[in-house]
């Protein structure tokens, strides 16, 4: 059994990753304009594709970052609504991505790396079964948890120090997402070969 690989399997890949993140995507760029707006856009975002992922019968365990995003978007909806000017608003990009950071850490900790549940999408039940499956997935949500923390951290301070440096602003959140999506695109087929290489399993022909 081998992990899909190739250019077309990456693509499809990065595609389930662009879905899952869509309602992050949509805060952060509505709210450049309305932090109310861009909440609300954000959380419906996410309530329909939790929606759509359920009525497709997705399993729990591969809905975790979807899941916690609503979680997380019905609260600061909420909290926009009711307190617009309130102080906290205002690091309302490294609160989001602080969160992230604490899904990934938390889904790691539990056994349950949220990356597992997008990676399922692709795979048959018996490769999502296997160690190496497991391993690659746990690699890649802590690269994603390292990446939200580092880029929570810098929006915090920014926000603090320079809420005005929009451009650095968006340079954090870009980098935030497209280095570890770099490396969830890289890995995955590197590893596999690592494997095979290890246990002496002969490879697939390209």
């Amino acid at each position: 059994m081998y992990l899909p690989s190739g250019q077309k399997a990456a693509r499809t890949m990065l595609k389930y990753y662009g879905l899952t993140f869509l309602p992050w995507i949509i805060l952060a760029v509505v709210s450049g304009f309305n932090a109310q707006a861009g909440a609300a856009a954000g959380l419906v975002a996410a309530v329909v594709l939790l929606a759509a992922d359920l009525r497709r019968g997705r399993r729990w365990d591969g809905l975790v970052l979807e899941i916690s995003t609503t979680i997380f978007l019905a609260g600061f909806t909420g909290l926009v609504l009711a307190a617009p000017h309130a102080a906290i608003v205002h690091y309302g990009a490294s609160l989001s991505i602080g969160w992230l950071a604490l899904t990934a850490w938390v889904s790691i900790a539990v056994g349950v790396p949220f990356t597992e549940g997008i990676g399922r999408r692709q795979v048959s039940e018996e490769i999502a079964r296997t160690e190496l499956f497991h391993r690659i997935a746990v690699v890649l949500t802590s690269v994603w948890a390292a990446a939200f923390t580092v880029s929570a951290t810098c929006l915090g301070i920014v926000q603090h120090f320079a809420p005005h440096q929009t451009g650095l602003l968006i340079l954090v959140k870009v980098a935030c997402f497209l280095v570890p999506a770099w490396f969830t695109r890289w890995y995955p087929e590197v590893a596999q070969k690592r494997y095979f290489e290890e246990h002496d399993i002969e490879q697939p022909i390209a």
